[in-house]
This record gives C-alpha cells, sequence and structure tokens, in this order.
C-alpha cells in the first residue's frame, strides 16, 4: 500500500514537472528606444490635399501604422516630404486660412495666408499641418524633428535609402 502511495506522488509530480505554461503568449511587450525599428520615408506631395496628406503623414511619424506601436515612445518612421510647393488646398482657403505668428513683442502679432506663405516658405504649410496632428508635450515636439520638408523634388537624404510611398 505504501509504495502504491508513493507511486501515486511520483507520478503526479512527474506530470507537473514536464507540463510547462507558455506565458509569454500572454505578455504585453511595449516598444522602447533600443528595440525600435525606425526608417525612412520619402512622401511626394505633388497634387495631394494639404489635411489628407499632414494626417497620413502624422500616423507614420507616431509610428500608428505598426503593430509594435508604443504611445509614449517614439517608435514612428522618419518622414521626408518633397514638392512641398504643388500640395493642394481644397474651397477657399488659398485665400480665407489665416496663419497667425507672434514675434515676442507688443504689437508683434502677424497674419499671413497659405498663399502668402506658399510664395515665401512653401514647407511651412505642410510642417504646420503635421505638428497640429501630432501631441503637445515633450514627445511631440521630439517626433516633429523627425519630419524633413523640402519645397522642391530633391533632398539630401540619399544615404539613408529611404523608400518612397505613395497615400
Amino acid at each position: 500500500m505504501q509504495s502504491l502511495k508513493i507511486k501515486g506522488i511520483n507520478i503526479f509530480i512527474n506530470y507537473f514537472k514536464t507540463k510547462q505554461v507558455n506565458t509569454l503568449s500572454y505578455k504585453t511587450v511595449s516598444a522602447n528606444k533600443r528595440t525600435v525599428n525606425k526608417e525612412w520615408i520619402v512622401v511626394d506631395a505633388e497634387g495631394e490635399i494639404l489635411g489628407r496628406l499632414s494626417s497620413e503623414i502624422a500616423k507614420v511619424i507616431r509610428g500608428k501604422h505598426k503593430p509594435s506601436y508604443t504611445p509614449h515612445v517614439d517608435c514612428g518612421d522618419n518622414v521626408i516630404v518633397i514638392n512641398a510647393d504643388k500640395v493642394r488646398l481644397t474651397g477657399n482657403k488659398l485665400e480665407d486660412k489665416v496663419y497667425s505668428r507672434y514675434t515676442g513683442y507688443p504689437g508683434g502679432q502677424r497674419f499671413s495666408s497659405p498663399k502668402q506663405l506658399l510664395a515665401k516658405h512653401p514647407e511651412r504649410i505642410v510642417e504646420h499641418a503635421v505638428r497640429g496632428m501630432l501631441p503637445k508635450n515633450r514627445l511631440g515636439r521630439a517626433l516633429f524633428k523627425n519630419l524633413y520638408v523640402y519645397a522642391g523634388s530633391e533632398h539630401p537624404h540619399a544615404a539613408q535609402n529611404p523608400k518612397t510611398v505613395k497615400f
């Protein structure tokens, strides 16, 4: 009788020794600065509508297109926008929309329309639209540094081997 009890306990113990529960599949993996895979992407803005293009760029910069997206980490890609001077605005936004800025001096509030900005600094229209779609905190300011906007069709980032993406 004693040997049966011992034998039963040994079988019971051996059963739990051999049965291993796979707990890895139940863990949520958060990305961090070391594990993030950042890529370079080129977007051609020629003929694209400003708001629609900017929202897609903001998603890519934020990293929301990746399965490893983590809200508090810079896990997005670096985006190069070319032909920013050929972006489109629908309706009467070219004349009616107003961009305001402040010089820092009393009475230093300045206003400009997209038509004036396109003539002087066409990159700023895309930059302003994308910046407004990013978080308004330290992370948003860091993410904005991953955006590179150029008015022409040339950019100096050929060494990064960027992929061309069409939204």
